[in-house]
């Protein structure tokens, strides 16, 4: 049981990526706060989950955030993991079409984010370490077009988890990023502009040396890794979990 004990945040934990996590952490013995907008996607995986709990939250919210990491620490007495997997995708687009609003949305969703959850998770995770997993994508190393301002919020994902690794190094925080390629989850008809084709899909895959899409399991396995002893000298890696996409 390599998480026994840990008390665990995964965002964005009600479908694809994030639900996987959760129970992937779960078998593994963490306390999991599945976290999630959507109520009913969240207490779905909560009660598919022994000892999980559910919370609501918008992760753009910075009240919202503070109350889930609260709800944790109430809950289950601490907090020692954080899964900043919540995120949103760019419906594909040239770059130069994309509506302010939207632009707006996808920073909000895939970066202020979390700098609202280091506000209010590093104050508890200083006082005995803790780890911060963010889902980075492909997307900041190796950028398929028509998806430049999700690219570049990826990137904003890479570099701050670098930074962060670096200034919370001394607080015991380890902080590292899972970059997935492209996967069949939600966000995959926005990647394909609005038409899934087997076409379409085959094109995305033949960009993949090991012939196939990222697996939400494939990203559970990568997270459980850091955050577990395991990997208590990897700090401010970005694990490509893309089978070779970046290579």
């Amino acid at each position: 049981m390599r998480l026994a004990g840990k008390a665990a945040i995964v965002t964005g934990a009600g479908t694809g990526f994030g639900e996987q996590i959760a129970h992937r952490f779960a078998e593994e013995g963490a306390m999991v706060v599945v976290a999630d907008i959507n109520e009913d996607n969240g207490k779905r995986v909560a009660a598919d989950i022994e000892g999980a709990i559910y919370c609501k939250v918008d992760v753009t919210n910075t009240l919202q955030v503070r109350a889930m990491v609260q709800t944790c620490v109430a809950e289950f007495g601490g907090l020692d993991i954080l899964v900043n997997n919540a995120g949103i995708v760019q419906k594909k687009t040239p770059l130069q079409d994309l509506l302010e609003e939207d632009f707006d949305k996808i920073f909000a969703v895939n970066v202020k984010s979390i700098f609202f959850s280091a506000v209010h998770v590093i104050p508890v995770m200083k006082k005995k370490g803790g780890v911060i997993i963010n889902l980075g994508s492909t997307g900041a190393v190796r950028p398929r077009p028509g998806l430049t301002w999700y690219n570049a919020s990826k990137g904003a994902v890479v570099t701050l988890t670098k930074s962060m690794a670096v200034e919370l190094a001394d607080d015991n925080i380890r902080v590292n990023a899972v970059n997935p390629a492209i996967s069949d989850t939600a966000m995959l008809l926005d990647v394909l502009g609005g038409e899934d084709t087997p076409e379409g899909r085959n094109k995305l895959i033949s960009t993949i040396p090991l012939g196939r899409m990222t697996a939400p399991k494939d990203v559970a396995n990568a997270a459980l890794y850091l955050a577990s002893d395991e990997a208590k000298f990897i700090t401010g890696v970005c694990m490509e979990v893309d089978g070779g996409r970046c290579i």
